[in-house]
């Protein structure tokens, strides 16, 4: 698989409606602050291993500056989610989230919609939130919160 773009295939229902529902909101977020900027889903980037295809991420004013005409980023977002699948192994997400910190990206969220967790990884921290509780950008888009149970609702 190294050097390739992974394809998912197990995408669920309530797969997409975390992935719409966390774009939106760090969509209005980026609106409503000022911060600038463009969030995608399901966007291709270059990590130091293979093509990757974070479910969503937001990319800085100056790295839409840098990059935004590109057909694929030449390196990991700042800031990227993934949607974790009932299917997906714990070795293989939390792998995945160091991929993109190796590779230019600052903090990823991993977003687990059967448990309604949510791991916020950066290089130095790893904090895990749950229901009740209010999750945070601790990195990027800097300000941005929104509760456990509201992004999973």
């Amino acid at each position: 698989m190294d050097g390739e773009l992974v394809e998912k295939t197990d995408v669920t229902l309530k797969h997409s409606k975390v992935q719409g529902s966390l774009y939106f909101y760090w969509r209005s977020y980026r609106d409503s602050s000022g911060h600038g900027g463009s969030v995608y889903t399901d966007v291709p980037c270059r990590t130091n291993k293979q093509g990757r295809s974070p479910d969503v991420a937001y990319l800085t004013s100056a790295l839409v500056a840098q990059y935004g005409d590109a057909k694929v980023l030449p390196q990991s977002f700042p800031l990227s989610a993934e949607i974790v699948s009932p299917t997906d192994f714990a070795e293989d997400v939390i792998a995945k989230a160091k991929e993109y910190l190796e590779s230019g990206g600052e903090e990823v969220w991993l977003v687990f919609p059967e448990n309604q967790w949510v791991i916020v990884v950066t290089e130095t921290s790893r904090q895990v939130f749950t229901s009740s509780e209010t999750v945070s950008t601790q990195k990027v888009l800097s300000g941005f919160s929104i509760s456990v149970d509201e992004l999973f609702a």
